[in-house]
């Protein structure tokens, strides 16, 4: 099934940026590329793993990782910008697969890059807490550890001035491997300018979209 939005962007050329961890997006690529060419339209694809065991065990109910890699290919190939999210990086159980990530991704055509260590809001905590432990026990209390080192003690801070920061010796080292994987590959050259003076505003009102 198409995504709606895409063919309302299009008709209107209000500029659209998707993050998705579904190759499905390859179904709209017929709008999608038209739309990049006018400075319209980009995608952003999450690959949190090349492990296709652990990415089944991450996320079971999205594209495997190969396949989210030939997305980013495709889309690329056919001119639409494409970044790829590194996120989020889990302590002691994805975070050695950073660079590799980035070094596939970019071979596939994905330009801009950025990732984020993992964030465990409210009950979230618990229930990661718990599917460590079931999934993957002799490193639970290690991730856990080192989650709470980055929040200085705590597993999750709300603050909005300190939520996205982390301040430990290991979030700084996964910070300079970032870094310097994405200035290697060259990756850290941000080119994503959007063009916003095509938007046109619709002769009538739209129906608003269903949710299901």
């Amino acid at each position: 099934m198409r995504n709606p939005t895409a063919k309302w962007s299009r008709d209107f050329n209000q500029p659209v940026s998707i993050i998705t961890k579904s190759a499905n997006v390859l179904r709209d690529l017929d709008i999608l590329a038209p739309m990049a060419v006018q400075g319209l339209a980009r995608v952003a694809m999450s690959i949190t793993s090349l492990d296709r065991d652990l990415a089944r065990t991450m996320e079971p109910r999205t594209s495997t990782p190969g396949k989210r890699l030939d997305a980013v290919r495709a889309l690329s190939g056919a001119g639409v910008p494409v970044a790829v999210l590194t996120s989020p990086m889990i302590p002691a159980l994805n975070d050695h697969e950073m660079e590799a990530i980035l070094e596939a991704a970019a071979d596939a055509g994905a330009t801009p890059a950025s990732y984020i260590l993992l964030r465990l809001s409210l009950e979230i905590a618990d229930l990661f807490g718990e599917w460590r432990r079931e999934h993957y026990p002799d490193r639970a209390e290690r991730a856990l550890s080192l989650v709470r080192q980055t929040r200085e003690g705590a597993l999750y801070r709300s603050d909005f001035a300190t939520r996205m920061k982390w301040t430990c010796v290991y979030a700084e080292l996964l910070r300079s491997r970032f870094r310097l994987a994405i200035k290697r590959l060259g990756m850290d050259r941000r080119t994503w300018d959007m063009d916003c003076s095509r938007f046109r505003v619709p002769d009538a009102p739209v129906k608003q979209l269903s949710l299901f």
